[in-house]
């Protein structure tokens, strides 16, 4: 498996389509509503996981945030694909990214059902957060980088 940012047209369809396909579709949610406007800010990284036979088995994302922090967004694993590290990849990858970008946190808005995995990353609850599609609920998490 290899965690790269999209490069091709065809490796940005499937990634929004992954995205879509886990984080919005099952909950009714349109076509269109995974993509938001800081996807194609100069500030974002993009993050898929593509396993030996092409196949995108997750993405993620990270934007600036205030204060110095990197904010993780629209983790996804491909149903086939969870269980078996891609998560913790995708998130090595995305804190790597933003250690090198200077950050000295990274926030993130979890999933109830996330949050257990979340805290196997050393990320810790800092307060609940919004409940997502009036049927989410959500906690804000945040890991601080060791200087």
């Amino acid at each position: 498996m290899a965690v790269r940012s999209p490069q091709t047209s065809t490796e940005w369809l499937a990634y929004y389509r992954l995205r879509y396909e886990v984080l919005r579709q099952p909950w009714q949610q349109p076509l269109g509503s995974e993509r938001v406007p800081e996807d194609e800010a100069p500030t974002t990284v993009h993050a898929m996981c593509v396993m030996p036979n092409g196949a995108v088995a997750g993405v993620g994302m990270l934007q600036p945030a205030r204060e110095n922090k990197g904010q993780v967004r629209f983790m996804a694993v491909a149903p086939a694909w969870q269980g078996q590290g891609i998560g913790r990849e995708l998130l090595v990858y995305l804190e790597e990214a933003a250690m090198q970008l200077g950050y000295a946190e990274i926030i993130l808005h979890a999933r109830e059902a996330a949050v257990p995995f979340y805290q196997r990353q050393q990320y810790t609850i800092v307060a609940p957060s919004h409940t997502l599609f009036g049927s989410i609920p959500h906690f804000l998490m945040a890991k601080t980088f060791a200087r």
